[in-house]
């Protein structure tokens, strides 16, 4: 397992993290064993950042026992931003006081004093984001969270609240959350760019797109079990681009999991997939994703599967920075060089 930097902190963070929304059955069912082992078996392959929320179930609580002695080895993350009581109109959003309560709930059933990352679960349009970013850096000043992030959000409203963190000696985001993935490639148009613009780490959830890109609901015995995803509702291009995994994957020797994993960290160098799984025999299988580099001519059969569009204005910048008359033709030659290098999945 290979470890870049969270954003522009100091703080390492595992290629590859771990995924804890499935630990949701209480602590003292039979399911601790096997929790316990997949937990086991992320920190034996490298793995130390943990994702979690305290809408999660019973995850942070099952976490809270499965640490006990060992916390401080992992990077534990967590989010608020959704209810606590459905009832209650201040029991959720992103303003101080549901920020502060969420906040006391996760350090009780994570059993500790402090988060390593706490992020926002999605944006909340009622609550002015000056309030929210001067909220979250009150608690990191008070060492209860050490590094905050932000999931679920427009890229607009993450740069304005980094602009505002910048200008006014808060702390910023240093980390994205996202769905991502080779069905789902729509970050690419403008949360990726301003996340790389930033320097912000990019977590990708549903990297397997509640696995159709495993291939298990293109094998004719169909995926076996209950699944998140109405097999009915899978289109051509699902399965055309499931089955440009699978191929790849037979030439590689690896599986088709594995391939969709690596494709997400081939976008760019910031995006760390999280892996969830059922069982440790899932698990294990992701974690070979850890350090696969697919070679261009993969990336780019699996991309030409997928049919996705740039748009405006990503579309229309790269079409003039390529013409002479924009920019002058050495700007221009240089651009179609950069580019051509990049379609190839090459240093520029």
């Amino acid at each position: 397992m290979r470890y870049r930097s969270l954003g522009r902190t100091g703080l390492r963070v595992s290629e590859l993290f771990f995924g804890a929304m499935t630990f949701y059955e209480p602590a003292g069912s039979g399911r601790m064993r096997e929790y316990a082992a997949m937990l086991d078996a992320y920190a034996a392959a490298g793995g130390n950042v943990i994702d979690t929320a305290s809408a999660y179930g019973e995850s942070e609580s099952i976490l809270g026992e499965l640490l006990t002695g060992k916390r401080d080895r992992f990077v534990v993350a967590t989010k608020y931003t959704l209810s606590r009581d459905p009832a209650d109109p201040n029991a959720s959003g992103n303003h101080r006081k549901n920020l502060t309560l969420s906040l006391e709930r996760s350090l009780r059933r994570l059993r500790t004093d402090y988060i390593d990352v706490y992020w926002v679960h999605i944006w909340d349009r009622l609550t002015p984001i000056e309030e929210t970013m001067r909220a979250l850096d009150d608690a990191v000043r008070t060492g209860k969270i050490l590094h905050i992030g932000v999931s679920n959000a427009p890229a607009w409203l993450v740069s304005r609240a980094n602009t505002l963190a910048e200008w006014r000696g808060w702390t910023a985001f240093a980390g994205l959350q996202v769905p991502y993935n080779l069905l789902r490639r729509d970050v690419e148009r403008e949360l990726l760019p301003m996340a790389e613009a930033y320097g912000m780490s990019v977590a990708a959830w549903g990297p397997l797109a509640g696995g159709v890109l495993s291939g298990k609901f293109s094998r004719p015995e169909g995926p076996g079990g209950s699944t998140r995803v109405d097999p009915g509702s899978l289109t051509a291009r699902d399965h055309a681009v499931a089955r440009a995994a699978r191929e790849v994957a037979d030439e590689l020797g690896v599986t088709a999991a594995q391939v969709a994993l690596a494709w997400t960290r081939s976008r760019s160098a910031a995006v760390h997939p999280i892996i969830g799984a059922s069982g440790l025999a899932q698990l294990t299988e992701n974690l070979g994703a850890a350090g696969l580099v697919l070679p261009p001519d993969a990336v780019r059969r699996l991309e030409s599967a997928t049919e996705f569009e740039q748009g405006y204005p990503g579309d229309f910048i790269a079409e003039c920075e390529a013409a002479a008359g924009v920019f002058g033709e050495a700007v221009a030659a240089e651009n179609r060089r950069i580019q051509a290098v990049r379609d190839t999945k090459g240093d520029v």
